[in-house]
């Protein structure tokens, strides 16, 4: 007991499924903290869980979705799902978070740490925003490393040409009807939103295709390589929508006429409320390289997204030149490293050390590019668990 919240750390998902999907009714709770999205996850992994759940008078306060991993020697306990999410803020009510214990967070998660001591060393909680959507994360009191990667995103405007409008709306068109002029000459093109199962799933695995051989061809790991996390995402692929939420989503873009039926780009996005979320893509550029297909789909989607009621069009964690000539915004997340134990302290020293290591790193290109060659050769062929 914390002050009049009571936490209690379940082993499974079933015990606080209605409390889980009430609290994560709330809009600006990430999908990827959704009960959905972490079942298919447990169902294709399964690591121990710990469940963090707290309630204010009888009524849900929060939950931190938790598994314990092995990284090396020391247990850690990070979002269930980590290695996939794009976005991390745990679920919180707005009750508790008007309450005068929100503010007291640091003290929560203290007792939390002891409910856990003897599962885990460490607590990891990564790609934290401390704030997001205006409302400061009660997880922004707890100690943090800013994380190497911030996340893009587009803001959406009431029409597609506000939109763009506010970019170089010039040079977006311009480039824009290049790349149609291409694409007409050798036939057209379809924007494909895949909604018969059997398309969807051939969709995913043409695009484990896809990504397999431009990983293979830049000497890069491939993260999609492991045989559970390909499950992972069918499942997902498998889940009803929930309102205006949709757990994945699968869009292509197929050439017609002389290249008939090639699909040229893939993504697959994500939506909670009006908050999109592209959590992968792929080209092929074999035919018509010179028409940009993974730019031109991105100008599909983000259309559309135009047209039904979407605020935010998100590009995910990891900075990259395509990402910024597309977005308005950049979201700074956090890594939050709660100590469990003394082994979990040190680690936590260690994990703060190697991401601003990492930070580092990345301004000095050709150095990255090179570690990234030597983390292929030695990427292992089922995923790492934690990173």
């Amino acid at each position: 007991m914390t002050g009049n919240l009571d936490i209690t750390i379940f082993d499974d998902m079933t015990s606080v499924e209605d409390a889980w999907r009430r609290l994560e009714a709330d809009e600006n709770c990430s999908l990827h903290q959704s009960y959905d999205w972490c079942n298919a996850w447990r169902l294709t992994n399964g690591m121990p869980l710990a469940i963090v759940f707290a309630s204010l008078g009888g009524e849900p306060a929060f939950i931190l979705p938790l598994e314990i991993v092995r990284n090396n020697v020391v247990r850690v306990a990070q979002f269930v799902g980590d290695r996939f999410s794009n976005i991390n803020t745990g679920l919180f009510s707005p009750i508790f978070l008007d309450a005068p214990e929100s503010g007291r967070f640091a003290e929560i998660m203290e007792h939390v740490a002891g409910l856990l001591a003897g599962r885990t060393d460490l607590v990891s909680l990564r790609n934290v925003p401390l704030v997001w959507r205006g409302v400061r994360s009660p997880l922004a009191q707890l100690p943090s490393v800013e994380n190497q990667n911030s996340a893009f995103q587009l803001e959406i405007a009431s029409s597609f040409q506000k939109t763009i409008a506010r970019l170089d709306r010039k040079k977006r068109l311009k480039r824009f009807r290049n790349q149609t002029r291409k694409l007409e000459a050798a036939g057209g093109y379809d924007h494909i939103v895949a909604t018969d199962a059997g398309d969807r799933h051939a969709l995913l695995d043409r695009f484990f295709q896809q990504k397999a051989e431009r990983f293979r061809s830049r000497s890069l790991p491939n993260v999609f390589q492991a045989p559970e996390t390909q499950i992972f995402f069918h499942r997902l692929l498998d889940l009803e929508p929930i309102g205006r939420s949709k757990p994945l989503e699968m869009h292509a873009l197929c050439l017609r006429g002389e290249h008939e039926g090639h699909i040229a780009a893939i993504a697959a996005l994500s939506r909670k409320g009006d908050h999109v979320i592209c959590q992968f893509g792929s080209i092929d550029e074999s035919v018509l390289a010179e028409a940009s297909p993974g730019e031109f789909l991105f100008w599909l989607m983000i259309e559309q997204a135009s047209a039904r009621d979407v605020a935010i069009f998100d590009f995910g964690i990891g900075d990259q030149p395509y990402k910024r000539a597309w977005c308005t915004r950049e979201t700074i997340h956090h890594d939050i490293l709660l100590p469990v134990s003394q082994l979990g302290a040190f680690a936590a020293l260690a994990h703060r050390g190697v991401t601003r290591t990492k930070a580092a790193i990345k301004e000095m290109p050709q150095v990255y590019a090179l570690l990234q060659r030597l983390r292929a050769k030695n990427w292992p062929r089922r995923g790492a668990q934690s990173s």
